[in-house]
């Protein structure tokens, strides 16, 4: 059974960096698109940034130039490098993964959520 964990959020004060990571695992034969969403309250979930095996990225234009997206394909893992936090960064973040399973079609699997805070 697939499974998304992620790690690293936390609360950081205004300036600040965090790194979120998430690590797939669970028979996968290959993974498409890797991406990060988040949800702040009250709000709908939006794309933060997502990355295709190739290596080819899309930010939001509120992260761009501050947060990094990357990936180790060996791992089947994604990073969210976030530098130069806001407040308005303050959400769940939600990990995301196009994933197949041998013997089944491509299905968009998601993270649990892991918050982040960023205040002083």
């Amino acid at each position: 059974q697939v499974q998304l964990v992620e790690s690293g959020g936390g609360l950081v004060q205004p300036g600040g960096s965090l790194r979120l990571s998430c690590a797939a695992s669970g028979g996968i034969f290959s993974i498409n698109v890797m991406g990060w969403y988040r949800q702040a309250p009250g709000k709908q979930r939006e794309l933060v940034a997502n990355i295709i095996r190739g290596g080819t990225t899309n930010y939001a234009d509120s992260v761009k130039g501050r947060f990094t997206i990357s990936r180790d394909n060996a791992k089947n893992t994604v990073y969210l490098q976030m530098n130069s936090l806001k407040p308005e960064d303050t959400a769940v973040y939600f990990c995301q993964a196009d994933i197949v399973v041998i013997g089944d079609p491509q299905y968009r699997y998601w993270g649990q959520g892991i918050q982040v805070t960023v205040s002083s």
